[in-house]
């Protein structure tokens, strides 16, 4: 089995898919992060009550009972018929029996014996065959086919050096054009005991040890016992039919009871043996020829090395039934045998397990029952934990196994806690990260990453996506994101796979898979860097720290034209990392970020479908001069004001572009007064989109006219206030409109009363009329109704969840007083 052979999660696979490439707007968030507004819990988790499936498995159990229910009767009727022969006839008739059916009974009796001896081992020899997952081709319950494919394998086994002399030169040329072999050459192997036997390897004799070697030892018994039991019924049959017991003399006592006791035990002799040949015949018929085995192996989708785990299941299940109550081996399941087995100290049994819990975990219709089951297990859990520490070659797809279902086991919440939970499970996970660096000439201090090709069986990339995948999972837990970060060396590998050349951005044939590592690596790094709280403070810092990061970014937004949802988790990253000022401030002056962001933003070859890009390079640009005096003079220095006031009449882009605006002027200083005044040329815009929008447009739109309008003479507002058709007085109308309108703090739009605020208050500066205008409007009852309903969320600008971030320079009430003041003045 290779990689690419199993899924690695619903959204692709390891053998990749393309379309994953397409990923959802609402897996790379269409919008970005919804920073300027509180985010409250909600849970969009609908549970699903899923039809009842029957598990295959339960062909198997009932096929055992009622094998174990023959069985049974057969070894009872044996049993008394073997007590009979030896206290009734041969203890009480020994000297008075005929000389024929003294042999006959004699006979039986060792055949019996025989057949006892070899049924009571061969279930324990047939289990023993099992246990080599190598051994699928030997079919232990079908003994003619077993035994005419061991003489073809001994024919093979004689001209096998004739077939590899003529062949290793065609596979040498094979192996040496490709490197496929390097991952899967071992999955199909199994590990080798260094110091113990493998039990289906054992010699038993040092002379033929291709017969006599414990995996075919079951065989011969099979064939003991149908001969034991043919042979049974033949000798029966004779003394029943012919019925020659021997002269009874009249006045004979010592025998006139010999004739029903001996009936009676040559029908106990058939009748036992008739019930064991028609076990088997039942045996024969549920597993040869209606491929009973083979049925649920191909139900339970186990594949072709899967007949081995179906088997050793069944041998298991009748074991049961037979050794103990017939009801034993119905209490039996495929997971919890699984789970087991995974446990063994043995590499085979592990193998099985993991492959029988791995194709049940991302089966659709075993997922939900498999994953269950392993979650409430600790113990399991915290063994498929320690695999992901492994590194013998020979044990990869039990690793490989055991990281895909961990990843499926993250998709549910308390299950990633209780993976976070295990002592080292970051430290394992971390270990399925494997970056391969190269050294560049003279600059070998600079190593950079080797790409990947795409190659289905390249060892380290599917473990690669398998590690960022747990992380991705791990990491919607705010509380695991903390543990992410303080992994030693975890962080650094994570944006070390977010690196990609120009090359891989810009050619179309670049290997899917890295393209796939990248975005996995930054989506990642998106839930960490939007982690809330004091993890959240120290992932950001942390992160930005790493010298790589912004440059990583950098390239991404510079080269990715072809990747867009590349770009907008790089974007979604950086609007993250500026909520932290000391990152703001290495955004900024990394060269050429803001540059990108604007490309990116005012770029309308974009494609429609891939338009929430600019919006989100339009809120990071927002973010990255919040309260930032420098990135404010950056900004300005690339001189798109006149593009910032034109945006605003792009319905895509205007919100924005009013938050860039609004910032601009807010956070530059004095200093940038003169190149800040070419501002005012949005003032018409701003008032048509105030006079005309609800919601958050007229949000961010009263708040940009509250800090533009401050750059603005009496001459200059008078005559934008013309231009725009908006007289004052209707402006002021429509803001104490806002304020009756929203009378308690709004989630959708928390600052919409404070802009309102500000915008009345530079209007009621020096102007007794609009002074006058408000009074009569009544704005001083909706000020003071408003100081009964402010609310803590109107005091900040951003928001991470629930938690108010960045908070503004002056309260609301504050605000309200300046307003009060003013109006006292009428």
């Amino acid at each position: 089995m290779d990689p690419g052979a199993s899924n690695i999660e619903s959204e692709g696979s390891v053998h990749l898919q393309i379309s994953e490439l397409n990923a959802s707007l609402s897996e790379t968030g269409s919008v970005g992060p919804a920073i300027f507004e509180p985010q409250t819990c909600t849970s969009d988790s609908v549970s699903r009550t899923r039809p009842a499936i029957r598990a295959p498995e339960k062909k198997l159990t009932l096929f055992a009972l009622r094998l174990a229910v023959l069985e049974k009767v057969a070894s009872k009727i044996g049993t008394l018929g073997f007590v009979w022969a030896t206290v009734v006839l041969l203890g009480g008739f020994a000297i008075t029996l005929d000389k024929t059916d003294f042999w006959f009974i004699t006979v039986i009796l060792l055949i019996e014996g025989t057949r006892i001896f070899s049924r009571s081992h061969e279930l324990e020899w047939q289990h023993q065959a099992t246990w080599s997952i190598t051994d699928a081709g030997i079919d232990s319950f079908r003994a003619i086919k077993s035994s005419s494919s061991l003489i073809l394998r001994t024919v093979k086994m004689i001209c096998k050096p004739v077939f590899n002399s003529r062949k290793t030169s065609q596979r040498n040329r094979e192996i040496s054009g490709t490197t496929r072999q390097t991952s899967r050459r071992n999955w199909g192997q199994k590990k080798m005991p260094n110091r113990t036997w493998t039990n289906s390897e054992v010699p038993l004799l040092p002379y033929a040890k291709w017969v006599f070697l414990s995996r075919n030892v079951s065989k011969v018994l099979y064939w003991l016992q149908l001969a034991s039991a043919t042979a049974c019924v033949v000798l029966s049959t004779i003394k029943l039919v012919h019925q020659n017991y021997g002269e009874v003399q009249k006045g004979d006592t010592d025998k006139k009871n010999r004739e029903a006791a001996l009936i009676f035990f040559y029908s106990l002799a058939l009748a036992e043996a008739l019930l064991f040949l028609m076990e088997k015949a039942y045996w024969e018929w549920k597993v040869s020829v209606r491929r009973l085995l083979d049925e649920v192996n191909k139900e339970c989708n186990l594949g072709e090395s899967g007949i081995i785990s179906i088997k050793r299941f069944f041998y298991d299940a009748y074991s049961k039934c037979v050794n103990g109550s017939i009801f034993d081996g119905l209490k039996m399941d495929m997971v919890s045998f699984a789970m087991e087995l995974l446990e063994s100290s043995s590499s085979d049994e592990q193998l099985i397990g993991a492959r029988i819990l791995r194709k049940f975990s991302t089966s659709e219709l075993f997922s939900e029952d498999t994953l269950q089951k392993i979650g409430i297990t600790l113990s399991v859990m915290d063994r498929l934990v320690d695999m992901l520490n492994w590194k013998d070659p020979q044990e990869e797809e039990i690793r490989y196994s055991a990281a895909e279902i961990l990843s499926k086991l993250a998709e549910k919440q308390q299950n990633s806690v209780r993976i976070a939970g295990i002592p080292g499970s970051m430290e394992s996970i971390s270990c399925l990260l494997h970056i391969s660096r190269i050294h560049c000439g003279a600059t070998d201090e600079i190593s950079e990453k080797r790409i990947i090709f795409d190659n289905e069986n390249y060892g380290s990339w599917a473990f690669n996506h398998l590690g960022l995948l747990i992380l991705k999972k791990l990491a919607r837990d705010h509380d695991i994101c903390g543990k992410i970060g303080n992994t030693r060396g975890l962080l650094q590998k994570i944006i070390d796979f977010m690196h990609a050349e120009e090359r891989v951005l810009t050619d179309s044939t670049a290997a899917p898979s890295q393209i796939l590592t990248v975005k996995r690596s930054l989506q990642v790094l998106k839930m960490l860097a939007g982690t809330s709280g004091a993890a959240g403070r120290q992932l950001r810092k942390a992160i930005s720290e790493i010298v790589f990061t912004i440059s990583y970014i950098r390239d991404i937004l510079r080269y990715g034209k072809k990747h867009p949802e590349l770009q907008i988790l790089a974007i979604e990253v950086l609007t993250s990392l500026a909520i932290e000022k000391d990152a703001t401030e290495r955004i900024g002056s990394t060269g050429g970020v803001l540059k990108e962001l604007f490309s990116i933003f005012f770029n309308e070859e974009i494609p429609e479908n891939w338009s929430h890009v600019r919006v989100a390079a339009g809120e990071a640009l927002s973010m990255l001069v919040l309260e930032s005096k420098n990135d404010c003079h950056c900004m300005l220095n690339l001189r798109k004001n006149r593009k910032l006031v034109k945006a605003l009449e792009s319905p895509l882009l205007r919100i924005n572009a009013a938050r860039v605006l609004r910032n601009l002027c807010a956070y530059s200083g004095e200093d940038c007064f003169e190149q800040l005044k070419g501002l005012v040329d949005a003032g018409p815009a701003v008032l048509e989109a105030i006079k005309n929008e609800e919601n958050k447009l007229l949000e961010v739109m009263v708040g940009v006219a509250a800090c533009i309008f401050k750059f603005m003479s009496s001459q200059e507002a008078s005559s934008m206030f013309k231009k725009a058709r908006f007289p004052e007085s209707d402006l002021a109308c429509k803001l104490v409109q806002i304020l009756k309108n929203y009378r308690y703090p709004s989630i959708k739009v928390p600052n919409i009363r404070r802009f309102a605020i500000e915008l009345a208050v530079w209007m009621m500066k020096d102007n007794e009329a609009n002074i006058l205008t408000f009074a009569r409007l009544g704005i001083e009852r909706e000020l003071e109704s408003l100081l009964d309903t402010t609310s803590e969320l109107e005091n900040f600008i951003i928001f991470s969840g629930t938690v108010g971030l960045c908070r503004h320079s002056t309260t609301i009430q504050t605000l309200v007083e300046m307003a009060m003041k003013l109006l006292s003045q009428k």
